[in-house]
This record gives C-alpha cells, sequence and structure tokens, in this order.
C-alpha cells in the first residue's frame, strides 16, 4: 500500500511542476508584471487555441504528414547507414567523420538552399526533418550493433550460423533498445523541424500559420502553436514508449526486479 502511494506521489511530480509554473505565469500576467502584448496570459492563449482550434488543426495536418515522412525517411537511411557501417569497416571510417560533421553545419544555414533547389514544396521540408533526425538513430543502432556480445558471435558462427543469422539473432535485438531510445529523440526533432521549415516558405503549416500570427502581433495564437507543437512531440514520444514495452516487454520484469 506504501509502496503504491508512493508510486502515485512520484507521478505527480512532473504535472504538479508545471501546473505550478502555470500558476506563477498567470500570476505574473495578471498583476501586470510583464506587458500584456509581450507574455499573454496562460487564459489568453487557451482562448486563442479554443477559438482556433479547427485552422490550427488544419495546419497540424501538413506539419504533421511532412514530419512522419522526414522521420520514415530517417529511420529508413539511418537503418541502412547504420547496417553497412556494422558491416563494412572501410565504410564506417569513411561515412562516420561524414555524420559527426553533418550535425555541425546548422540546418536553419543550409535550409534557404535546399528551397532554391527544391522549390517551396513539401521536398525541401521533409529534407530538413530528414536531417535532424536520422543522426541520433543512426549512432544509437551503430552503437547497439557493436555491443552486441562477441562470446555470442563466436559460438553461432563456431555452430555454423550466418551473417544474417548473427544479425537476426543478436546485433538487431541488442540494438533495439539503442535505437528505440533514439527514435524518442527523432520524434522530437520531427515536428519541430516541420515548424522550422515552414518558416522558410509555403503555404500550410503550423510554422506558416505562426509566421503570419507574428507579423500581426497576435503573441497569444503563438504560444498556442507552441503548447500544440509540444503536445503533439509528447504525443509521439508516448507512442514510442508503447512500441518500446510491446516490442520488450522483458524490461518490465527487469523494472521490477
Amino acid at each position: 500500500m506504501i509502496k503504491k502511494l508512493q508510486n502515485i506521489i512520484n507521478k505527480l511530480y512532473a504535472p504538479g511542476f508545471i501546473i505550478g509554473l502555470i500558476l506563477i505565469w498567470q500570476v505574473v500576467c495578471s498583476l501586470e508584471l510583464v506587458p500584456g502584448y509581450m507574455l499573454p496570459s496562460p487564459i489568453q492563449v487557451m482562448q486563442a487555441f479554443i477559438n482556433e482550434f479547427n485552422v490550427l488543426m488544419g495546419h497540424l495536418m501538413i506539419s504533421l504528414s511532412e514530419a512522419l515522412l522526414g522521420l520514415g525517411v530517417g529511420i529508413l537511411v539511418a537503418f541502412i547507414l547504420a547496417v553497412g557501417m556494422d558491416h563494412y569497416r572501410g565504410l564506417h571510417k569513411s561515412l562516420y567523420p561524414l555524420l559527426i560533421i553533418s550535425q555541425t553545419v546548422p540546418v536553419i544555414a543550409i535550409a534557404p538552399l535546399l528551397v532554391l533547389w527544391m522549390g517551396y514544396g513539401m521536398a525541401p521540408k521533409v529534407m530538413v526533418i530528414f536531417l535532424v533526425c536520422f543522426f541520433p538513430i543512426t549512432i544509437s543502432l551503430l552503437d547497439g550493433f557493436r555491443e552486441a556480445d562477441r562470446d555470442t558471435i563466436r559460438l553461432m558462427k563456431s555452430m555454423g550460423a550466418n551473417a544474417k543469422q548473427i544479425f537476426w539473432h543478436i546485433k538487431l535485438p541488442c540494438a533495439l533498445p539503442g535505437f528505440l531510445a533514439g527514435l524518442k529523440v527523432s520524434v522530437s526533432y520531427a515536428v519541430i523541424g516541420a515548424v522550422v521549415a515552414e518558416w522558410l516558405g509555403g503555404t500550410a503549416g503550423l510554422g506558416v500559420y505562426m509566421t503570419r500570427v507574428r507579423k500581426s502581433y497576435a503573441f497569444d495564437k503563438m504560444f498556442a502553436v507552441i503548447f500544440l507543437v509540444s503536445l503533439i512531440s509528447l504525443v509521439l514520444m508516448k507512442l514510442v514508449s508503447l512500441l518500446d514495452r510491446k516490442i520488450m516487454p522483458y524490461k518490465r520484469i527487469q523494472n521490477k526486479k
């Protein structure tokens, strides 16, 4: 009973802290410690969200489709790169430094070039999302493949197992925890990447909507978009957590011990 009560209390820490921050925010706005045109109150943000709900949902569908498409391409490319780099040492030595260098270049700096090369359609936005998503997954998979137990691999080889069998039965299961951890990071980047990509141009999407309301100084609507993006990112991360439990149910048993 005490343990169950403690678990409930532990789960309330994060929501309680968030509610406390929102209350402080509301008090600051109510006392006019910050001008209203600079910082709208939570109530104003909620009213803007309700009033603009249908418009926001329309833009969200565009941004979410871009995010999921870019994330899907990122997962596919990351998997191919990680498998290739794990199997071929020369490929690993050639590509690994390039992967690191690719993360030192701000995506926002090359995004205008992508628009110039690919136009104002969905392609440059998907490319931006891909660039911010594939790296965490690639590195997580690669590290997981490298952490596979060498003695178990040698045992399977001595029993006549080929490279494909070793990969499916040893390396891939070993890489799954790292892959899902990298996927959690990438899904949060995906929606943010879509919004940033839409700042550069387009006709629809949350980024386009943010640009329009910013120019009209409707900061309550901007905050509504920020909260919506945060909420969608949390939902996607929760879905990855559920996928984690589905694929690796034994982790819950280990955590309970």
